[in-house]
């Protein structure tokens, strides 16, 4: 299955526990909460464009799998990482903590942010993020 295509966010749990973890300020918190964000993903082969819209702010990230390449983080710092496929899913670590993105069918994506750290242990102070997003057309 292709990742291409515009989705909306359609829900997401523990979202203002985890961005104060990560470190976004409270202002961005709360007006980010209740706004529905719409990500557009372009895949051609291993190369990705992910551009994601929430509220007035765009963050956008270029990628090839398996690549090191600068990526934004959720706090808008610019951080190296690279970025892996295995089957629907695609993982980065970002700040140490890993961002996974999985396609579960055609139209329906979930975003992961476990609050695993790198190296495989577990933060006690990051909760996880999900948020589900579902396909809005093709780009």
């Amino acid at each position: 299955m292709s990742f291409s295509g515009k989705y909306q966010m359609e829900t997401h749990e523990n979202f203002e526990s985890f961005m104060e973890a990560v470190g976004l300020p409270d202002e961005l918190i709360q007006e980010g909460k209740d706004i529905k964000s719409i990500s557009e993903i372009e895949e051609t082969g291993d190369h990705f464009k992910v551009t994601v819209t929430t509220g007035t702010r765009i963050l956008t990230n270029s990628f090839t799998i398996g690549q090191e390449t600068e990526l934004e983080s959720p706090t808008g710092e610019r951080v190296n990482s690279v970025v892996t496929r295995e089957g629907n899913k695609l993982t980065a670590f970002l700040n140490g903590i890993e961002y996974v993105t999985e396609l579960t069918d055609a139209n329906t994506l979930v975003n992961v942010s476990p609050g695993h750290m790198a190296g495989g242990s577990r933060s006690d102070t990051i909760s996880g993020l999900i948020y589900t997003i579902n396909k809005m057309g093709s780009l």
